[in-house]
């Protein structure tokens, strides 16, 4: 495998149950840029972004075929383990979804889980709380707070504070379903600016029904359209000469 690509995928498929919801996904996705999925509702962009950590499969309906490497490894592997999987591909909702206990321990909580108890001695947990709330641009709004509970900070505050509780576990990929779709125009201001400043250090796939945002906030975007990938290319070339006319009819309004 190519090693300036995070996420490669061939011959991709998944069903629900029955249904299709992507067919024969190729792609291949660059390191520490901004990669958006865009397309109408129900295009499968958000179940692609799901395959990357797992995560479809918590419902026993679901059955997926061909191949996804991660860093170079297949994540269907029979060695993989799902816990390591998703601490190297964090994952950010559409709705901010803190858990509702203090700042400091929403940061915290995965180091909790996930490192050996000596390891966690308070120095070491003060000083990985404040590297990612500095990270994320928080810190200086909530060093004084850390004891509050976080579902009371505002829900841009609270998105930081889910990306912030990512980083901790030093992911290499940060997957987001429409990060701000809950935000007013400040907030996705916020966020988008908070992603630019990720990008390079970590790889970022959006999913955005914005295409505007997708536009602006990404280096790359993707097109897709009933469970196809119909078009994979540098944002700017996607949206003032796209290849394929369906991607050229979607951009401009005419469907979805």
């Amino acid at each position: 495998m190519n090693s300036s690509y995070s996420i490669t995928t061939r011959n991709l498929n998944l069903w629900y149950g029955k249904f299709q919801a992507l067919i024969n996904i190729n792609l291949n996705i660059k390191n520490g840029i901004i990669t958006s999925l865009i397309g109408p509702s129900g295009c499968g962009k958000t179940t692609l972004l799901r395959c990357f950590n797992r995560i479809n499969e918590r419902y026993d309906y679901v059955r997926t075929a061909g191949e996804i490497k991660i860093l170079g490894k297949n994540i269907y592997d029979p060695d993989v383990s799902l816990i390591e999987l998703r601490k190297s591909v964090g994952m950010v909702f559409q709705r901010p979804n803190p858990l509702p206990i203090s700042v400091y321990e929403n940061v915290v909580f995965g180091l909790k889980i996930h490192s050996p108890s000596t390891e966690l001695k308070r120095p070491y947990l003060d000083e990985a709380v404040e590297k990612a709330l500095t990270e994320v641009g928080l810190w200086d709004d909530v060093k004084d707070r850390l004891e509050m509970k976080a579902t009371d900070l505002l829900l841009e505050q609270q998105q930081k504070l889910c990306i912030a509780r990512l980083l901790p576990l030093k992911p290499q990929i940060i997957l987001m379903d429409e990060p701000c779709s809950a935000l007013d125009v400040d907030g996705t201001r916020a966020i988008e600016e908070l992603m630019f400043e990720l990008s390079g250090q970590y790889t970022i796939v959006i999913v955005t029904h914005n295409m505007a945002q997708a536009r602006r906030a990404s280096d790359e975007c993707i097109f897709m359209l009933m469970g196809e990938l119909v078009e994979h290319s540098r944002t700017e070339d996607l949206f003032i000469n796209p290849k394929d006319p369906r991607t050229e009819e979607y951009i401009e309004g005419r469907y979805g």
